[in-house]
């Protein structure tokens, strides 16, 4: 059940037999679904990734879009693929019937998604981001901004974006420029530029709708002042035809990977006749772009992990079929050469890849998870899991995309020098991933969000809630001969980040704002390891159970297999957290009291 790029096994494994999917089905919001047609959504997903994604992955990297007239043209497949994703329901995957939606649950819609990013990622990113700002407007819009631009962005027929960076304003949105100038006719006049727009122009689509982020005229500085509006590439006129709006394509960026999809420079309102159109309540901007924005966070993690997946499996294949010296132990020269795959030092870097892709994919499941369950429960468990989400939220975006370009790297090396050519595709997934760490948010400002932010919010509810969830996989784990030692040390690491946080929450007390933030990357990383080892440790436990089941035999290679991931996993990842917390306990301020001359030469 392995493709090219992923094990469909596995993603039945975490959803059916971890994380048990179908009980969210005793919900109203998802009662006509059950586990079948949830089988049926996973398999027409790998039939479109195997059939139309898989097959231009390497061509659309070689053939990337071109800038020609003031006009992005992208791969000809984008709009076939564009039109499946309308006709089939994935973009409105998760929205509700009523906008013609499909209406299920996060944990399967991330899992569809996951699919189409381990095909072919640059491809995937297009419907991913018009869901994300169908969204926006569907929570936040008022209803004729919904009819007006809902049904052709859920077709495929127009292009979705998320307009923040500007060339001044990356990570600091409180210096953003673009400006909105109301009017009495029910629109504001945009002016202003953004950069790093992906999918911000292509001529795939009929329109490009963006949801963009600006400044009404005399508002207050900082975030305080940023509304957010519907500003797209052509207006509908009174006639309810399409006509220009006055935002003109002024450039596209060449990137080191992800080449399939443009990055667009866009100039606003230089005609002064562009129109934006506000979406929910003015100065609340940013509040509203933060649910676009923590999705897409978690969508940046997904892609990571699948791209790391599927670098794991070319490599897994080419290990398992490359003839290289033989045994250490053999001496013999005339015996023939055995499979790389037979080196224990290639078995311990497939490890380190499997164990990095699945548990990430676990993780980012899990806040599916609790997205599902925030949505259909209601008081202090509804709280429960917003607050559980919002803390993982940074380390389900950071811990795929850093340690995913560790484990592509891995598995470059496994095929040598063929690994650095191009005719394999480890080189343009080591490329390709290499955004993740840095599109929304770079891995700093998340470390700084987590410490700075979620660790304490609510006087620490989301940090308790979360000790508790760990607490709990391990007293489960506990109770089986086989995990008892493993249970032991996650117990014994989620008490060292415990007395980190608490050494950390003291320096807060003590020290500036520099000091106490200075190493917030590393506690992120610290944070991340432990989070991955507590879902290993769940995913074990359900091996476990399944390996006492004689019933199972015939699947006895791929429990195994995953024991072993889990089990590599503790032994060489989970130890490391032992340097990150001594440096994290050590507030020598070497960071911040290095000066900028001293990087002289």
């Amino acid at each position: 059940m392995a493709s090219k790029f992923l094990s469909e096994r596995n993603l039945k494994f975490l959803l059916d037999e971890v994380f048990d999917v179908v009980s969210l089905t005793r919900y109203d919001c998802y009662k006509e679904y059950d586990q079948k047609t949830f089988g049926m959504l996973i398999k027409a997903a790998m039939e479109l990734a195997e059939g139309l994604l898989y097959p231009i992955f390497q061509e659309m990297d070689k053939n990337p879009p071109e800038y020609v007239d003031d006009q992005i043209k992208v791969h000809l497949s984008i709009r076939k693929f564009l039109e499946e994703s309308g006709k089939g329901g994935w973009i409105g995957i998760d929205l509700p019937f009523e906008w013609g939606g499909q209406q299920l649950p996060r944990m399967v819609t991330l899992v569809c998604r996951f699919i189409f990013c381990a095909a072919n990622y640059s491809a995937a990113v297009y419907p991913d981001l018009t869901a994300g700002a169908a969204r926006l407007i569907l929570n936040f819009g008022k209803e004729d901004l919904k009819k007006s631009y809902l049904p052709g962005m859920l077709s495929g027929k127009w292009q979705g974006t998320m307009a923040l960076t500007e060339p001044e304003a990356g990570s600091s949105l409180s210096d953003i420029t673009t400006e909105a100038e109301p009017t009495d006719k029910g629109y504001y006049k945009m002016r202003g530029q953004k950069v790093f727009i992906s999918a911000g122009d292509h001529d795939a689509v009929e329109n490009v709708v963006h949801l963009m982020l600006a400044k009404i005229k005399g508002a207050p500085a900082g975030v305080k002042g940023i509304s957010l509006f519907v500003v797209p590439k052509k207006r509908i006129d009174e006639g309810g035809q399409l006509v220009p709006n006055d935002v003109i394509t002024s450039g596209i960026f060449h990137k080191l990977g992800y080449r399939g999809c443009p990055i667009a420079h866009l100039s606003i309102g230089d005609n002064d006749d562009c129109h934006g159109y506000l979406v929910g309540e003015p100065n609340q901007g940013l509040l509203h772009m933060f649910q676009m924005m923590n999705e897409a966070r978690i969508g940046v993690g997904g892609g990571a992990a699948a791209i790391a997946t599927a670098a794991y499996h070319a490599a897994l294949e080419y290990s398992k079929k490359r003839l290289q010296g033989r045994k250490l132990s053999t001496k013999d020269p005339t015996l023939p050469q055995v499979p790389i795959i037979e080196h224990p030092d290639v078995k311990r870097m497939l490890l380190f890849q499997r164990s990095i892709a699945e548990g990430s994919l676990a993780l980012l499941i899990q806040c599916g998870k609790y997205a599902d369950l925030a949505s259909v429960l209601a008081g202090e468990e509804k709280e429960k899991n917003e607050l559980l989400l919002d803390l993982l939220t940074p380390i389900a975006k950071s811990y795929p995309s850093e340690m995913g370009l560790l484990s592509i790297s891995a598995g470059l090396q496994c095929l040598g020098g063929s690994g650095y050519c191009d005719d394999y595709p480890l080189e343009q997934y080591y490329r390709d991933a290499r955004i993740h760490p840095i599109h929304e948010g770079t891995t700093g400002i998340h470390g700084l969000d987590l410490l700075g932010r979620k660790v304490i919010m609510k006087n620490g509810k989301a940090y308790k809630l979360y000790l508790e969830e760990v607490q709990r996989a391990i007293r489960e784990a506990g109770n089986w001969r086989e995990l008892e030692l493993h249970a032991q040390k996650l117990g014994q690491a989620l008490e060292l980040l415990q007395k980190v946080s608490a050494h950390l929450m003291g320096v807060a007390k003590k020290e500036t704002l520099e000091i106490f933030l200075a190493d917030a990357t590393l506690y992120l990383e610290l944070f991340g390891i432990i989070s991955v080892a507590w879902q290993w440790l769940v995913q074990a436990t359900v091996v476990v159970k399944a390996l006492r089941n004689r019933h199972l035999e015939v699947e006895s290679n791929f429990y195994n297999g995953k024991f072993f991931a889990f089990r590599y996993f503790f032994e060489y990842e989970l130890p490391k957290i032992e340097g990150l917390a001594r440096r994290l306990v050590n507030n020598d301020g070497l960071t911040v009291e290095m000066k900028p001359e001293f990087f002289s030469d």
